[in-house]
């Protein structure tokens, strides 16, 4: 029933930027907070950042100040604007959703992934040197 598809991934070069998009369906966001992440090759996939139902976001340290995370609940998606990449940010980036348990659950920002019970197929993020 629920499914998000991510888009806007593509190469581009370092201290550019990229906006990626997820598009949910069978679910509002009113009551679904979000969060992005990403893998690498050979590494696992790491929290990138979060969007509770109230629009509260929290990020991973190393990403707070370059990158963005939004969302449109009329157009049912979330955002991730990403600047200032660099070569290292080079990953799959996915967006996931979790189903809250009540209405202080939606308020919480949660980085782990198994907080998610949905999951996007990702799309490929490329910074070139």
């Amino acid at each position: 029933q629920v499914q998000l598809v991510e888009s806007g991934g593509g190469l581009v070069q370092a201290g550019g930027s990229l906006r990626l998009s997820c598009a949910v369906s069978g679910r509002t966001l009113s009551n679904y907070p979000m969060g992005w992440f990403r893998q690498a090759p050979g590494k696992e996939r790491e929290f990138v950042a979060a969007i509770n139902s109230g629009g509260k976001t929290g990020y991973a340290d190393s990403l707070k100040g370059r990158f963005t995370i939004s969302r449109d609940n009329a157009k049912n998606t979330v955002y991730l604007q990403m600047n200032s990449l660099k070569p290292e940010d080079t990953a799959v980036y996915a967006c996931a959703g979790r189903n809250a348990r009540n209405f202080l659950d939606r308020s919480l920002i949660r980085t782990m992934r198994s907080d998610y019970e949905d999951w996007g197929q990702g799309t490929q993020v490329t910074v070139s040197p």
